[in-house]
This record gives structure tokens, C-alpha cells and sequence, in this order.
């Protein structure tokens, strides 16, 4: 069963958005997707090439009120 997951990285720069990112989808299964909410702009580059290196999905990309919405998907 897939599981919806939300990390809030609020207020951490470079490179703690994709370091907590990459540590929560180490523990996640295969399907199971994650929105990563941030404030750092340098995380609209970093988490999409993490998530291509690591082959997870970019599902959906969002800035809202000065944060960023980062959903991606948990590939096997």
C-alpha cells in the first residue's frame, strides 16, 4: 500500500534539504511518494537532480508563499 509522507525542511539551507530527503527515502518503500517542504531556493536545483541520480519520480514542483513544494516518487 503506498503512503503519502511529508518532510518539512523550513528554515534548512544547502544541503540539508536533500541530505534529510535522501535519509527518508533510504526507510520508504517503492511507491510511496514524499513532499519535501522548503524555504532554501537552491532547493528547486537540488532536490530534482538528487531525485534523478537516486532515479526517484519528480511528480509535482510548487512555490507557494515564498516555500517550495518538492512532491517526488520512491522508485525500487
Amino acid at each position: 500500500m503506498m503512503t503519502h509522507h511529508e518532510l518539512n525542511v523550513r528554515g534548512k539551507l544547502c544541503p540539508m534539504p536533500v541530505i534529510k530527503s535522501q535519509n527518508l527515502a533510504k526507510k520508504l518503500p517503492a511507491g510511496d511518494t514524499v513532499t519535501v517542504i522548503a524555504t532554501d531556493p537552491g532547493a528547486l536545483h537540488d532536490l530534482p537532480s538528487w531525485c534523478r541520480i537516486s532515479n526517484h519520480e519528480i511528480i509535482d514542483t510548487q512555490e507557494k508563499n515564498g516555500e517550495i513544494h518538492i512532491t517526488f516518487k520512491i522508485k525500487g
